[in-house]
């Protein structure tokens, strides 16, 4: 097997509550991001984002890595990790700062979004992300890049999200138990939302709901930026728990029934279609009507959109969405799920699968893979940003060089 390292390689693992998913991508010259090696796990000792298993967790990563190294023919030794469940929280700050010179550079702009993110947080809590909006320079808002323009003070918003520390150090330690070094923790909502929106949509304003088997997590864009985010600890697993007790059937035979059969709206179901359902203890099979499963499962689907509708209206951007909603996830692709969401929420709804995507992406190309395709999407940019700030640094190097060159040092 070759090295990581040889390659400009980046792992995105996401570790649900139903399954483990591990991505290797391999940046081109083009900028684009060549799938090369996938291997997912059914996920055991998890639960609405937590680690309730060290061990069991540890197992289930080890196996999807080893999958994906195996298709990819290289042994990895890092990875970017998703993170989710109800103790991820989000605030909105700012901060100010002088500018220098008069005119903005890197280091101000660094400066202010310090400022920002210089808020107190509780010692049991974990920096995630601090996500600049928009930057003011005197009296001149709204402004994205305020590289180059010239002011006397600048002010920077911020979107700052934060988490549990001892859940963060349960999920590092799970990986590092693997013998694999976790990079960045990256809030589930954000990843999958680097992988399937279109930036005219994060103009427009959008929500992106990601419905997974433990949480749903959201995150609204507007004006091309991020200003709310958050987790409701409910999602699929409740579906699959409905249909077990409901039809008397084990779970791992509810979960296949609800992938194969079920639809999120009755009205869309034949009274004549049919399917069968097993039993437990060893009795036979029986056979029931699949609208009778499409009448349990509306109402548990009703729920899940009334909770983010409730939450969306909550964060006050609910009529800056033009774009309407983008729903991922394992359990955004139930037939149904787009038209019922249609009708909940009055607004355009569409299902997100990762764009943008070569090699083999056929492996990648659904709305379950979102969140650790876009882990691949992040990790690249931290690579182009560390890039781009060696190229600054030498930039400057050979400035002073040549300035002591003419006499200037």
């Amino acid at each position: 097997m070759s090295k990581a390292a040889e390659r400009n390689l980046i792992v995105g693992l996401d570790i649900g509550t139903s399954r483990v998913k591990a991505v290797l991508g391999e940046l081109l010259d083009d900028e684009q991001i060549s799938i090369v090696g996938v291997g997912t796990h059914v996920a055991r000792g998890m639960d609405k984002g937590g680690v309730n298993d060290l061990n069991l967790v540890v197992k289930s990563v080890q196996s999807a890595v080893n999958e994906m190294e195996l298709m990819a023919d290289c042994q990895v030794s890092s990875v970017f990790m998703s993170i989710s469940g109800r103790h991820v929280k989000c605030q909105n700050e700012s901060g100010m700062v002088p500018i220098n010179n008069q005119e903005v550079t890197q280091e101000d702009v660094d400066n202010v979004v310090h400022a920002a993110r210089s808020v107190p947080i509780a010692a049991e809590r974990r920096l995630l992300h601090v996500l600049p909006q928009e930057f003011t320079i005197d009296v001149q808002e709204g402004i994205k890049n305020p590289i180059g323009m010239s002011g006397v003070r600048m002010e920077a918003e911020a979107h700052i999200i934060t988490c549990a520390d001892d859940m963060a150090k349960n999920l590092v330690k799970c990986v590092e138990r693997c013998e694999l070094h976790a990079d960045q923790l990256i809030f589930s909502a954000l990843a999958s939302s680097y992988a399937v929106l279109t930036d005219d949509e994060r103009e427009l304003g959008v929500a992106v709901v990601d419905i997974g088997a433990g949480t749903i997590d959201i995150v609204i864009y507007t004006d091309g930026a991020i200003r709310h985010t958050a987790v409701i600890p409910l999602a699929g697993n409740q579906i699959t728990s409905d249909i077990a007790k409901i039809f008397r059937t084990p779970i791992s035979n509810a979960e296949e029934i609800k992938v194969n059969y079920a639809c999120a709206l009755k009205d869309m179901v034949s009274m004549e279609d049919s399917i069968e359902v097993p039993s437990v203890g060893g009795r036979p099979a029986r056979v029931m009507s699949r609208h009778t499963l499409a009448e349990v499962i509306e109402p548990r689907y009703q729920e899940l959109f009334e909770l983010v509708y409730k939450e969306i209206k909550a964060s006050g951007f609910d009529e800056q969405i033009a774009a309407g909603l983008v729903l991922t996830g394992g359990t955004a692709k139930m037939e149904g799920a787009v038209e019922f969401a249609e009708e909940i929420f009055q607004m355009p709804v569409r299902v997100g699968q990762p764009l943008g995507m070569v090699g083999l992406s056929e492996y990648t190309d659904d709305a379950s893979f979102a969140t650790a395709v876009g882990l691949l999407q992040y990790g690249k940019m931290q690579f182009d940003n560390k890039k781009t700030s060696k190229q600054r640094t030498t930039d400057g190097l050979w400035k002073r060089v040549q300035s002591w060159f003419k006499g200037e040092f």
